[in-house]
């Protein structure tokens, strides 16, 4: 079992969250600490494909859905049982065998459709773009979206790449909110290089997102 997550400090940091009700303040900041752990420990299932955001957004929904309660599955996770990556790799490996499926399907059907319908079938619209209204995204994913897109005090469409107005904050990082777009297909659709754009995201906007955090109790 994994040491990290198996120790008398994480029982107590999971306890201590579950403790609390799901829509309270301190039940989001005990899940944000716990999926910083997860990422930092470097042992969540990783794999080169396209669709592995896809399958790692619909874990961490399933992560906060369950880890306390058993909202979505048959029983909530369990400790005793195996750590919580052991768990969570488990869940992100069946979903994306589910995005290979998918994509093998989507590979035969396209072979066999005529050239014209399989160009209109490329302008339809993306399933994902209406992933930030989803009520079952993590409330932390859910509130970064809203306040990229109210930008209530307009820092985010103020703040914006040099000689380059058009390129915003708030443009990079709604779009590199998960599903994120990749640095390639930004740098093509904004006309700009990807040091250029990754260097004024680290510089400009990962601040701003950390002060976002801070102000809603997500970041110490």
């Amino acid at each position: 079992m994994d040491n990290t997550f198996d120790g008398e400090s994480f029982k107590q940091l999971l306890e201590e969250t579950c403790r609390h009700s799901p829509d309270s303040l301190e039940r989001r900041r005990g899940l944000t600490k716990i999926i910083r752990m997860i990422v930092q420990s470097g042992k969540l299932w990783r794999e080169a494909t396209d669709y592995y955001e896809d399958a790692l957004q619909q874990t961490w929904i399933y992560f906060c859905q369950n880890l306390c309660e058993a909202t979505t599955a048959r029983s909530a996770y369990d400790l005793a049982v195996g750590s919580v990556t052991t768990w969570l790799n488990a869940y992100l490996k069946r979903r994306l065998q589910d995005g290979r499926i998918q994509k093998s399907e989507e590979s035969q059907k396209r072979a066999f459709l005529p050239q014209s319908q399989d160009e209109s079938q490329e302008g339809m619209a993306n399933p994902l773009e209406n992933l930030a209204g989803n009520p079952d995204i993590p409330p932390l994913l859910e509130e970064t979206y809203s306040w990229a897109e109210q930008d209530p005090t307009g820092e985010l469409r103020q703040t914006h790449v040099k000689n380059r107005p058009d390129i915003t904050a708030q443009i990079l990082i709604l779009r590199r909110l998960p599903p994120e777009t990749s640095w390639e297909v930004l740098s093509q659709d904004l006309k700009a290089s990807i040091s250029t754009l990754s260097g004024f995201y680290q510089r400009k906007c990962l601040p701003l997102l950390c002060q976002f955090g801070q102000s809603q109790g997500y970041l110490d």
